[in-house]
């Protein structure tokens, strides 16, 4: 995956300014990002630094404009990948300074043109800890993209692989000379004095995980992942040469739990599977499965349906249309979830079956491709639940009305499906009969 596909930028968004922080390739990735910007449809990108950038660099623009006075910049024509630094000394080029940074925050957001700054330097170094006055990222970014490489996991904690590694240290809790660890990255970055240090509170935050080139340095940032979104609103890990990024981001889950049940007599929610009502079976297992929030959407016998999640981190939302359809279940979910949601899987209540493998191989599916739809394929022929949906096909799921569910709107857009091979994911509890097949089945 491309990095401005899992950075989700499209020439329409209002949100154009992306500061980037931190150390393991921000030129690098800036100038790709750019480049994507380019091939994808914006018309020009504008790349300046708050910070030193080697002369030797700015070849990697189209064009490259020395700023002594924003007022220099009056009536410039940009095109294509532009780079305003300024002067060029002892092959260097001098920080953009504040006044010109800011006309030029204000311009790109009146000509819709996005803006990428570097923040802070990293003397080509993997890690790094912020300086005293570091990062100066400007209030105005709409995204900050704090950079770790980690080709330095396991070298020493030295001023060889972490630039400031004695900052370093004390953030994570690491003597210096100590093999640094993915804990002791994912405490730096995570820390208030660390990578969190001075990102604007309306800002969206990204950790971008570099450098890791080989399954076992992919696997670790995937591990990493799940912590640092406690702090980020996604997370990027891959390899920025070859563009193997995954992007890892919160998925709901959204437990629909309002149905009336008229086919089966009674309230399919409530019956006992292994000691527990389905829909604390399914609740428990979307937490499990690391979904984060699990969204629960009641009507038919709400109160019952309630007691029966107790105790559990889940929020529970009340659908009083539920008589409605299954839409309006959809629409109180989604409506539900925060804004920083990348996708949402939805569960039904008679399927307490559904193992976790299937969600995280959903999530996985997800985080690897980004495509809009991801659904389970089973026996090869026949589509089945749950199914994921991403973020971008939230207003489509809105205008949902009726008896219908989110189904209706794959012909919208590219499903990826993922090859199944158990097909009890085909089993939901409509009739006694099915019920009783569920209770007597062996293997669940």
């Amino acid at each position: 995956m491309e990095l401005i596909r899992a950075l989700r930028c499209r020439p329409t968004d209002t949100s154009q300014i992306f500061a980037f922080t931190g150390a393991g390739g921000k030129t690098t990735a800036i100038f790709q990002l750019a480049r994507e910007m380019i091939r994808d449809g914006y018309s020009s990108v504008i790349v300046t630094a708050a910070t030193h950038l080697g002369a030797w660099q700015t070849p990697l623009a189209d064009q490259h404009i020395v700023v002594t006075d924003p007022h220099q910049l009056n009536g410039i024509q940009f095109h294509g990948v532009t780079l305003i630094t300024g002067e060029i000394e002892n092959d260097r080029t001098k920080p953009a300074d504040q006044i010109t940074l800011e006309w030029l925050g204000k311009y790109s957001k009146a000509h819709a043109i996005p803006l990428l700054i570097e923040a802070d330097g990293s003397r080509q170094k993997s890690l790094k800890a912020p300086g005293l006055h570091e990062p100066p990222i400007p209030e105005f970014a709409d995204v900050v993209i704090v950079v770790a490489g980690l080709s330095a996991l396991d070298k020493p904690l030295t001023d060889e692989h972490v630039h400031r590694a004695e900052i370093f240290s004390q953030l994570a809790d690491l003597p210096i000379h100590q093999p640094i660890t993915a804990d002791a990255v994912t405490r730096v970055y995570t820390h208030p004095q660390g990578g969190l240090k001075n990102i604007p509170a309306t800002a969206r935050r990204v950790a971008l995980l570099t450098q890791a080139e080989t399954p076992k340095l992919q696997s670790i940032g995937g591990g990493m992942a799940r912590q640092l979104l406690t702090h980020f609103d996604s997370v990027i890990v891959g390899d920025l040469s070859n563009h193997t990024l995954q992007n890892f981001e919160h998925t709901a889950g959204i437990l629909l739990a309002a149905g009336a049940a008229t086919r089966f007599g009674a309230p399919k929610q409530m019956l006992d599977w292994k000691g527990k009502p389905f829909v604390r079976h399914i609740a428990e297992t979307a937490l499990h499965a690391g979904l984060w929030p699990v969204v629960v959407v009641t009507g038919f016998h709400a109160a019952d349906v309630e007691s029966a999640l107790s105790g559990l981190p889940v929020r529970i939302i009340h659908n009083p249309e539920y008589q409605q359809g299954q839409s309006t279940s959809i629409i109180k979910g989604i409506s539900a979830l925060p804004e920083n949601t990348g996708a949402a899987i939805f569960l039904l209540a008679d399927q307490p079956q559904i193992p976790g493998e299937i969600i995280r191989a959903l999530i996985e599916s997800h985080a690897d491709t980004m495509q809009p739809i991801h659904a389970p394929l089973v026996l090869e022929e026949r589509r089945a639940n749950p199914v994921l949906f991403d973020q971008i096909t939230f207003p489509d799921l809105l205008k949902l009305k009726g008896d219908i569910g989110g189904r209706a709107i794959f012909s919208n857009y590219k499903v990826e499906y993922i090859a199944w091979h158990d097909d009890r994911l085909l089993l939901d509890v409509d009739k006694p009969e099915d019920y009783q097949r569920l209770v007597e089945d062996e293997t669940l």
